[in-house]
Protein backbone atom coordinates (compact mmCIF):
# COMPACT_ATOMS: atom_id res chain seq x y z
CA UNK A 1 0.00 0.00 0.00
CA UNK A 2 1.28 3.48 -0.79
CA UNK A 3 1.66 5.98 1.82
CA UNK A 4 -0.25 9.05 0.97
CA UNK A 5 2.28 11.40 2.35
CA UNK A 6 4.78 9.33 -0.50
CA UNK A 7 1.50 9.28 -3.40
CA UNK A 8 1.56 13.49 -3.11
CA UNK A 9 5.52 13.58 -3.47
CA UNK A 10 5.06 11.62 -6.43
CA UNK A 11 2.24 13.38 -7.78
CA UNK A 12 3.75 16.88 -7.46
CA UNK A 13 6.99 15.71 -8.58
CA UNK A 14 5.14 13.99 -11.53
CA UNK A 15 3.50 17.38 -12.14
CA UNK A 16 6.76 19.62 -12.01
CA UNK A 17 8.50 17.54 -14.62
CA UNK A 18 5.36 17.89 -16.98
CA UNK A 19 4.93 21.53 -16.68
CA UNK A 20 9.43 21.53 -17.23
CA UNK A 21 10.22 18.83 -19.75
CA UNK A 22 9.83 21.73 -22.34
CA UNK A 23 12.53 23.44 -20.60
CA UNK A 24 14.73 20.69 -20.07
CA UNK A 25 14.78 20.08 -23.71
CA UNK A 26 15.47 23.28 -24.86
CA UNK A 27 18.31 23.34 -22.51
CA UNK A 28 20.07 20.47 -23.49
CA UNK A 29 21.32 22.25 -26.82
CA UNK A 30 21.56 25.99 -25.77
CA UNK A 31 23.70 24.55 -22.47
CA UNK A 32 25.81 22.46 -24.80
CA UNK A 33 26.33 25.35 -26.98
CA UNK A 34 27.11 26.81 -24.44
CA UNK A 35 29.52 24.96 -22.91
CA UNK A 36 31.53 24.59 -26.62
CA UNK A 37 31.58 28.54 -26.49
CA UNK A 38 33.00 28.38 -23.09
CA UNK A 39 35.45 25.86 -23.74
CA UNK A 40 36.54 28.16 -26.23
CA UNK A 41 37.46 31.05 -24.06
CA UNK A 42 39.46 28.81 -22.19
CA UNK A 43 37.42 27.09 -18.81
CA UNK A 44 37.70 24.11 -18.23
CA UNK A 45 34.61 21.66 -17.56
CA UNK A 46 35.16 22.33 -13.67
CA UNK A 47 34.94 25.82 -14.43
CA UNK A 48 32.22 25.45 -16.72
CA UNK A 49 30.03 23.78 -13.95
CA UNK A 50 30.92 25.76 -11.22
CA UNK A 51 29.88 28.70 -13.04
CA UNK A 52 26.52 26.65 -14.45
CA UNK A 53 25.74 26.08 -10.08
CA UNK A 54 26.54 29.28 -8.88
CA UNK A 55 25.27 31.90 -11.54
CA UNK A 56 22.80 29.60 -13.11
CA UNK A 57 21.72 32.19 -15.84
CA UNK A 58 22.03 31.52 -19.43
CA UNK A 59 22.28 35.28 -20.87
CA UNK A 60 24.81 36.32 -17.86
CA UNK A 61 26.85 33.56 -18.66
CA UNK A 62 27.13 33.64 -22.42
CA UNK A 63 27.42 37.66 -21.85
CA UNK A 64 30.10 37.09 -19.34
CA UNK A 65 31.81 34.18 -21.43
CA UNK A 66 31.79 36.67 -24.53
CA UNK A 67 33.71 39.79 -22.64
CA UNK A 68 36.06 36.70 -21.35
CA UNK A 69 37.03 36.43 -25.07
CA UNK A 70 37.24 39.89 -25.23
CA UNK A 71 39.38 40.41 -22.56
CA UNK A 72 37.81 42.41 -20.28
CA UNK A 73 38.23 42.54 -16.49
CA UNK A 74 36.17 41.14 -14.07
CA UNK A 75 34.39 43.75 -12.27
CA UNK A 76 33.55 45.09 -15.89
CA UNK A 77 32.17 41.19 -16.43
CA UNK A 78 30.59 41.18 -12.56
CA UNK A 79 28.97 44.62 -12.91
CA UNK A 80 27.53 44.07 -16.95
CA UNK A 81 26.36 40.48 -15.45
CA UNK A 82 24.32 42.12 -12.80
CA UNK A 83 22.91 44.60 -14.58
CA UNK A 84 21.63 41.93 -17.39
CA UNK A 85 20.21 40.02 -14.55
CA UNK A 86 18.29 42.70 -12.74
CA UNK A 87 15.17 41.70 -14.75
CA UNK A 88 14.94 39.15 -11.72
CA UNK A 89 14.01 41.44 -9.88
CA UNK A 90 11.02 42.25 -11.75
CA UNK A 91 10.16 38.41 -11.97
CA UNK A 92 10.16 38.35 -8.78
CA UNK A 93 8.07 40.57 -8.02
CA UNK A 94 5.35 39.23 -9.82
CA UNK A 95 6.03 35.91 -8.63
CA UNK A 96 5.98 37.11 -4.95
CA UNK A 97 2.11 37.84 -5.02
CA UNK A 98 1.20 34.36 -5.18
CA UNK A 99 4.18 33.10 -2.85
CA UNK A 100 3.48 35.06 0.19
CA UNK A 101 2.84 32.48 2.91
CA UNK A 102 6.12 30.52 1.52
CA UNK A 103 8.71 29.84 4.30
CA UNK A 104 11.89 31.71 3.83
CA UNK A 105 13.85 28.86 3.32
CA UNK A 106 12.04 27.80 0.31
CA UNK A 107 11.62 31.35 -1.23
CA UNK A 108 15.26 31.03 -1.23
CA UNK A 109 15.70 27.68 -2.97
CA UNK A 110 13.25 29.08 -5.62
CA UNK A 111 14.48 31.96 -6.21
CA UNK A 112 17.92 30.34 -6.92
CA UNK A 113 15.82 28.92 -9.80
CA UNK A 114 13.82 31.29 -11.21
CA UNK A 115 14.91 31.85 -15.08
CA UNK A 116 13.17 33.37 -18.09
CA UNK A 117 12.14 29.97 -19.19
CA UNK A 118 10.74 29.11 -15.38
CA UNK A 119 9.05 32.26 -14.99
CA UNK A 120 7.02 31.46 -18.42
CA UNK A 121 6.27 28.20 -17.33
CA UNK A 122 5.01 28.95 -13.66
CA UNK A 123 3.27 31.95 -13.85
CA UNK A 124 0.60 31.21 -15.57
CA UNK A 125 -0.24 28.64 -13.91
CA UNK A 126 0.09 29.92 -10.46
CA UNK A 127 -1.99 32.83 -11.97
CA UNK A 128 -4.34 30.15 -12.93
CA UNK A 129 -4.32 29.43 -9.32
CA UNK A 130 -3.82 25.13 -9.77
CA UNK A 131 -0.12 25.39 -9.08
CA UNK A 132 1.75 25.26 -5.66
CA UNK A 133 5.09 26.33 -4.91
CA UNK A 134 6.76 22.19 -4.35
CA UNK A 135 5.56 22.01 -8.36
CA UNK A 136 7.26 25.47 -9.18
CA UNK A 137 10.40 24.30 -7.07
CA UNK A 138 10.52 20.68 -9.69
CA UNK A 139 10.32 22.67 -12.41
CA UNK A 140 12.83 25.12 -11.51
CA UNK A 141 15.69 22.36 -10.13
CA UNK A 142 14.89 20.08 -12.86
CA UNK A 143 15.82 22.96 -15.27
CA UNK A 144 19.33 23.70 -13.06
CA UNK A 145 20.20 20.52 -13.33
CA UNK A 146 19.56 19.61 -17.07
CA UNK A 147 21.27 23.32 -17.83
CA UNK A 148 24.51 22.36 -15.11
CA UNK A 149 25.23 18.95 -16.95
CA UNK A 150 24.27 20.01 -20.70
CA UNK A 151 26.77 22.72 -19.96
CA UNK A 152 29.50 20.57 -19.03
CA UNK A 153 29.02 18.58 -21.67
CA UNK A 154 28.68 20.70 -24.16
CA UNK A 155 32.09 21.96 -22.10
CA UNK A 156 33.62 18.14 -22.49
CA UNK A 157 32.83 18.05 -26.36
CA UNK A 158 33.98 21.64 -27.33
CA UNK A 159 37.04 20.48 -28.28
CA UNK A 160 36.03 18.47 -30.88
CA UNK A 161 33.93 21.14 -32.54
CA UNK A 162 35.34 24.00 -34.91
CA UNK A 163 34.28 27.87 -33.11
CA UNK A 164 31.33 28.94 -34.59
CA UNK A 165 30.02 25.61 -36.03
CA UNK A 166 26.20 25.04 -36.10
CA UNK A 167 25.29 28.34 -35.53
CA UNK A 168 25.77 28.28 -31.91
CA UNK A 169 26.41 31.84 -31.10
CA UNK A 170 22.59 32.15 -32.46
CA UNK A 171 21.12 29.48 -29.79
CA UNK A 172 20.22 31.68 -26.92
CA UNK A 173 18.71 34.53 -29.05
CA UNK A 174 16.50 31.55 -31.05
CA UNK A 175 15.27 30.39 -27.59
CA UNK A 176 14.37 33.77 -26.42
CA UNK A 177 12.56 34.42 -29.41
CA UNK A 178 10.75 31.37 -29.04
CA UNK A 179 9.77 31.88 -25.35
CA UNK A 180 8.67 35.57 -26.68
CA UNK A 181 6.09 34.06 -28.82
CA UNK A 182 4.26 31.36 -26.47
CA UNK A 183 3.95 34.90 -23.79
CA UNK A 184 2.47 36.94 -26.86
CA UNK A 185 -1.39 35.80 -26.21
CA UNK A 186 -3.12 39.47 -26.64
CA UNK A 187 -2.75 42.46 -28.31
CA UNK A 188 -1.23 44.21 -25.56
CA UNK A 189 1.57 41.58 -25.51
CA UNK A 190 2.76 42.03 -28.89
CA UNK A 191 2.47 45.70 -28.33
CA UNK A 192 4.83 45.73 -25.43
CA UNK A 193 7.17 43.28 -27.24
CA UNK A 194 7.27 45.49 -29.92
CA UNK A 195 7.80 49.10 -27.86
CA UNK A 196 10.55 46.65 -25.79
CA UNK A 197 12.30 45.76 -29.21
CA UNK A 198 12.36 49.16 -30.71
CA UNK A 199 13.55 50.53 -27.52
CA UNK A 200 16.01 48.29 -27.00
CA UNK A 201 17.92 48.54 -30.83
CA UNK A 202 17.72 52.58 -30.15
CA UNK A 203 19.16 52.78 -27.09
CA UNK A 204 21.96 50.18 -27.93
CA UNK A 205 23.05 52.70 -30.43
CA UNK A 206 23.60 55.59 -27.71
CA UNK A 207 24.14 53.86 -24.67
CA UNK A 208 27.45 51.38 -24.55
CA UNK A 209 27.19 47.78 -22.31
CA UNK A 210 23.90 46.28 -21.92
CA UNK A 211 22.20 48.58 -19.63
CA UNK A 212 19.93 49.48 -22.33
CA UNK A 213 17.98 46.03 -22.13
CA UNK A 214 16.89 46.94 -18.32
CA UNK A 215 16.37 50.18 -19.66
CA UNK A 216 14.03 49.00 -22.17
CA UNK A 217 12.49 46.23 -19.93
CA UNK A 218 11.03 49.02 -17.68
CA UNK A 219 9.54 51.74 -20.72
CA UNK A 220 7.60 48.57 -22.26
CA UNK A 221 6.71 47.57 -18.99
CA UNK A 222 5.50 50.81 -18.17
CA UNK A 223 3.90 51.58 -21.55
CA UNK A 224 2.03 48.28 -21.58
CA UNK A 225 0.52 49.19 -18.12
CA UNK A 226 -0.51 52.56 -19.05
CA UNK A 227 -1.97 51.36 -22.72
CA UNK A 228 -3.80 48.70 -20.33
CA UNK A 229 -5.69 50.87 -17.63
CA UNK A 230 -6.59 53.30 -20.06
CA UNK A 231 -7.97 50.26 -22.49
CA UNK A 232 -10.06 48.82 -19.26
CA UNK A 233 -11.70 52.45 -18.64
CA UNK A 234 -12.93 52.68 -21.43
CA UNK A 235 -14.24 48.82 -21.89
CA UNK A 236 -13.89 47.79 -18.22
CA UNK A 237 -15.12 44.20 -19.49
CA UNK A 238 -12.50 43.78 -21.55
CA UNK A 239 -9.59 42.68 -19.33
Amino acid sequence: MTHPASADRSTIFKEGLKAGWPICLGYLPIGMAFGVLAQKAGLTPLQIGLMSIMVFAGSSQFIAVSMLSGGASAPAIIITTFVVNLRHVLMSSVLAVYLRAARRRWLALYAYGVTDESFAVNLPRFHAHNWRLPQALVVNHAANLTWVISTVAGGIGGRFIPEGAFGIDYALIAMFICLLIYQIRKPIHLITAVIAGLTAVGLALVIPGNTYIVIASIVAATVGVIIQRKAMRRDPHNG
